[in-house]
């Protein structure tokens, strides 16, 4: 499994906005200055952050992007499977159930259902609230 930079920079952008949380908008072009990442790539993944409620956008002066929940309400994982898709590391646990013609001889699909399972309670368990107080002790998370 590979996270892709739509997945890596979506990321970025909502830890963005939930250090300059005041409740204010932001414009785009702040967030990308900051972030050193180019507008317009920019605009294709707050478009699907905007479509699935993860942000508010307001058009026009005095707009931009804000959260739409706080900053603990939002999990890395619901992040990375909204611009990723699954995070499933083969394909045939992308289907619940699993739709697989060998699933029933299959040796090793346990061992993938681990690797999934792990993946997921992993970055299900890590909010953009923590990513904020590691920055703040002073350690470094890198994305």
């Amino acid at each position: 499994m590979k996270i892709s930079t739509r997945g890596r920079y979506a990321i970025r952008v909502m830890l963005d906005l939930a250090e300059h949380n005041t409740g204010e908008y932001i414009p785009l072009m702040d967030i990308a200055r900051r972030q050193e990442i180019s507008e317009k790539y920019l605009e294709s993944i707050v478009s699907v952050l905007s479509k699935n409620k993860f942000v508010h956008a307001l058009r026009g002066k005095g707009g931009g992007y804000r959260l739409s929940r706080t900053p603990e309400e939002y999990t890395m994982g619901s992040i990375l499977r909204l611009t990723e898709g699954s995070l499933a590391p083969i394909a045939c646990l992308e289907d619940e159930p699993n739709l697989c013609e060998r699933a029933s001889v299959c040796k090793t699909l346990s061992m993938w259902q681990g690797f999934y399972k792990l993946i997921n309670e992993y970055f299900d368990h890590i909010t953009l609230e923590d990513l904020l107080r590691e920055g703040e002790d002073g350690g470094s998370y890198v994305i």
